[in-house]
């Protein structure tokens, strides 16, 4: 596992090279895009103001459906760091709101979708990969893929709170 000092070298080392610092910037620069499409494209959806750049685990923007919102739950469009995927995931407002509707998803037996294991432990309560392996060298048709499979789990989770 190493120590701090350790991980430190390498991290100076891999500073150093300079590609690191040019792809999470151009990471950062796509998913403001992305956001800013969905704010142009999809003016039925609040979009947070806020990217969640993170750790270096994560990074992720909400959109708010307004059926969902009114439910205190909210979708978020995700691209994980080390699994080098974009997903998108139904979240909750807090925890509380994350277990309550896990259960209800649970109890109706709902397996469109993962289901985490864990509601509390979770930023989450369903997931599912958007794009495996992204190619960023077609930006616009990774963009599209995003979009798609993202209104694709909306509507179904509209649809699916719509009758339960």
């Amino acid at each position: 596992m190493g120590n701090l000092q350790e991980h430190m070298n390498e991290y100076r080392e891999q500073l150093q090279k300079g590609e690191i610092q040019q792809a999470y910037r151009g990471l950062m620069d796509y998913m403001l895009t992305l956001r800013a499409n969905f704010q142009k494209n999809h003016p039925e959806f609040e979009v947070q103001g806020n990217i969640y750049f993170g750790y270096m685990d994560m990074t992720y923007f909400a959109l708010f459906p307004e059926p969902l919102k009114q439910r205190k739950l909210k979708i978020a469009v995700v691209f994980l760091h080390e699994a080098f995927r974009f997903e998108v995931w139904l979240s909750g407002f807090n925890r509380n709101v994350q277990e309550q509707y896990w259960k209800i998803i649970q109890d109706r037996h709902w397996e469109k979708y993962r289901l985490v294991s864990d509601p509390r432990a979770s930023d989450s309560i369903l997931e599912h990969v958007l794009v495996a392996d992204p190619d960023f060298s077609e930006p616009e048709k990774l963009k599209g893929q995003i979009e798609t499979g993202t209104l694709r789990f909306i509507e179904d989770m509209e649809a699916f709170f719509l009758r339960n």
